[in-house]
């Protein structure tokens, strides 16, 4: 398992990616569509994707475990501290 976390916050058209390069060490904030959320992870390597569970994230987490990444779903009140 790499050592890459990425934090993706799920909304209607964007997906909104928080990481840290591991090459680099920048800070990256990506917005991502939905359309193309899938292909970000497809040419990267394994890495933990953490998301407030809904029931789109359920949906998501699926998919990104088949792709080999492994995915943790958190609770809202957790993720709300980290709201701006």
């Amino acid at each position: 398992m790499s050592s890459m976390v990425v934090g993706a916050d799920i909304a209607k058209n964007v997906i909104q990616l928080h990481y840290v390069d591991t090459e680099t060490g920048e800070v990256i904030n990506k917005a991502v569509k939905r359309t193309s959320f899938l292909s970000f992870f497809q040419n990267r390597k394994p890495c933990l994707v953490g998301m407030e569970a809904s029931g789109g994230a359920h949906h998501w987490a699926r998919q990104l475990s088949l792709l080999g990444h492994q995915v943790k779903l958190m609770p809202g009140a957790y993720v709300k501290a980290f709201n701006i």
